[in-house]
């Protein structure tokens, strides 16, 4: 059933694909104003497809289509339901209930730095775009998030029928006479999540301004983290603090996922349905609990962590990784996760004393960016009156 669900997701995602064809020719001709990049320090630009380049007008467009309810099939969320902008993105919740109140089957993932993933969503290798990840949510039904499919012209309607979004459309997409479509839709949110780019941590402080932003705990748990006993620069590495890393300037593309031991079912290194990791997409038995490594910026603001959110706390997190595993003594989900045989090497477990632990948790704090988090840019417009 899990494996029938992924294909009949497939085959949603490229019916609603379909729709982006019909904006290319036009966009190839889009008079909008060019949009200029404000990166971080040693951020290099990101990677955009070719047949929606960034635009302002796309940008704010983008910005009002995420946070109005209005784009759910029964109009009771909004993407930032589940990626609040105080949270890097994130929800604070284990699993996140859609329109109509089903949960979903992972964890929301912070959207902090989308636009530099390899890969996006916790386990599948195939999505590798903003545009093909945001129809998921959008017209997927297994589980139902935004619940847009069978309320396809009820939506759009709402949209032509709203003074607001007549100019926001007609300037996002000049060169169309009717240019509220899901195609475009999918363009305008893509590209306002493309700029949520966050890179002004005490971290970056310390990095490219003052060799004094960091405290001297923090500097040593920098140095842990980027050791080889703990090994944890291997799967949360450069400037993203992901493995799963793709820019401008990437000749050799990295699309990585790991086991790291969380779960191992009566022993036989099985994952809990119907969340099983790239194994659902690829069917291939090694790859059971392979998930991606999500960038560890403003990690402090996106508990509970893991896949499923199983973990709720950074320290818990620390111990999970020192321990090599989690071994869980009974349950449906009883299994020692440190003896599951398709568990990363990297996942070796380590000994820390309590000052390292604490080093370590204060490097992990000074990625955080509240300027990311208060940025009146990725606010929400119909909040500000």
């Amino acid at each position: 059933m899990l494996m029938k669900n992924y294909r009949q997701l497939a085959m949603v995602i490229l019916a609603a694909g379909l729709l982006l064809v019909g904006g290319a020719l036009a966009l190839a001709q889009e008079t909008s104003e060019a949009y200029e990049w404000d990166l971080p320090a040693g951020f290099p630009a990101p990677r955009v497809p070719e047949d929606n380049p960034m635009s302002t007008e796309k940008v704010e467009l983008g910005r009002y289509l995420f946070y109005d309810v209005r784009l759910s099939g029964n109009e009771r969320i909004s993407c930032s339901s589940c990626h609040l902008q105080a949270l890097a993105f994130s929800d604070g919740l284990a699993l996140s209930p859609g329109a109509t109140g089903e949960l979903t089957h992972r964890n929301s993932m912070s959207l902090t730095n989308s636009a530099y993933s390899a890969t996006l969503t916790w386990s599948n290798p195939n999505l590798v775009t903003i545009e093909r990840q945001i129809l998921v949510p959008m017209f997927g039904e297994f589980p139902i998030e935004m619940g847009i499919t069978g309320n396809e012209e009820a939506v759009l309607e709402r949209f032509r029928s709203e003074a607001l979004y007549e100019p926001l459309f007609a300037a996002a997409f000049p060169d169309e006479s009717d240019p509220v479509s899901f195609g475009n839709i999918n363009k305008a949110l893509a590209s306002f999540v493309r700029t949520l780019i966050s890179g002004n941590s005490i971290y970056d402080q310390y990095r490219w301004v003052d060799k004094n932003a960091m405290s001297e705990s923090a500097k040593r748990g920098m140095a842990m983290f980027l050791g080889e006993t703990l090994e944890c620069h291997h799967c949360h590495t450069g400037f993203n603090f992901s493995l799963s890393t793709a820019h401008v300037n990437t000749t050799f593309e990295e699309r990585a996922f790991f086991n790291t031991g969380l779960y191992n079912l009566n022993g036989t290194g099985a994952y809990p349905a119907p969340s099983q990791g790239v194994f659902e997409v690829t069917g291939q038995s090694n790859d059971m609990g392979k998930f991606r490594p999500p960038s560890l910026r403003n990690v402090e603001l996106t508990a509970p962590y893991m896949h499923d959110g199983s973990i709720a706390t950074l320290e818990d997190v620390i111990q999970f990784y020192a321990d090599g595993g989690r071994n869980i003594s009974d349950g449906p989900y009883a299994g020692d996760g440190r003896e599951n045989p398709l568990k990363s090497g990297f996942v070796s477990g380590f000994d820390l004393s309590e000052q390292e632990r604490e080093d370590l948790l204060n490097f992990l704090l000074s990625l955080t960016d509240v300027s990311f988090t208060t940025d009146p840019r990725f606010s929400d417009p119909f909040a500000a009156g």
